[in-house]
C-alpha cells in the first residue's frame, strides 16, 4: 500500500489505480491523470465528509466556486487559499 505522496504520484504512470485505494484516493488518482469526469464519478453519489472534501476540490478545479463552497461546507472545511496543485497534494496526504 502506498504511504507517500511520491509513491502516489508514481502510480499515475499506471493505466489503472491501485485496487486498494480508498474512493477518495481513487478520485484524486483519476484527477491526477487528467480525467476530471472519472474523478467526479467516484465521489458524486457519496455524502460522507471525506468524499465531500474531494468533491469540493473537484468543483473548485472546474471553476464552479458556488458548488465548491457548498461541498466544502458539507465537508466542514473552508476553501483553501492555495493553488489547485497544492490542494491536490494536501488531499492525497490527508487520505494516504
Amino acid at each position: 500500500m502506498m504511504k507517500t505522496l511520491t509513491e502516489f504520484k508514481e502510480s499515475l504512470k499506471s493505466d489503472q489505480p491501485n485496487s486498494g485505494l480508498s474512493v477518495q484516493l481513487k478520485s484524486l488518482w483519476y484527477d491526477g491523470k487528467g480525467d476530471w469526469n472519472q474523478a467526479h464519478a467516484q465521489v458524486d453519489q457519496l455524502s460522507d465528509e471525506a468524499s465531500a472534501w474531494v468533491h469540493a476540490y473537484l468543483h473548485r478545479k472546474e471553476g464552479d466556486i458556488w458548488n465548491a463552497d457548498y461541498w466544502y461546507r458539507r465537508a466542514r472545511q473552508t476553501r483553501p487559499n492555495v493553488s489547485l496543485e497544492e490542494e491536490w497534494e494536501q488531499l492525497v496526504l490527508q487520505f494516504l
